[in-house]
């Protein structure tokens, strides 16, 4: 999340700006309960969720008759609804926020 952070007000925009990121960590975590803790999952999830980006930008610049903050939300309320379908079934793994000591082996 903090390489996507710095990604987005270093390389997108090239200055930090308010809200530059907009809920968007709160997305990665998100990501990792829909990927089901599976890298792979993950990153399949997170081009789902870049794909639904671009999407509403282009839908803004379409010819609909809606308000531009229902396209904004967009990606949003998929994420929640997919979070909704998947989170039924994801198992975290065992060892999470169990502190790792090595000489417990």
């Amino acid at each position: 999340m903090g390489l996507g952070g710095a990604f987005l007000s270093m390389a997108q925009y090239n200055a930090y700006t308010f809200g530059v990121i907009s809920g968007r960590g709160w997305v990665c975590i998100a990501l990792v309960v829909f990927g089901q803790w599976n890298p792979w999952k993950s990153a399949a999830g997170a081009l789902l969720f870049a794909f639904i980006d671009a999407l509403q930008l282009r839908l803004q610049a379409s010819t609909l008759n809606l308000p531009y903050e229902v396209f904004l939300m967009m990606p949003f309320v998929l994420t929640i609804v997919g979070m909704a379908l998947v989170s039924r079934n994801a198992k975290a793994p065992a060892a999470l926020l169990i502190p790792f000591r090595k000489e417990e082996r």
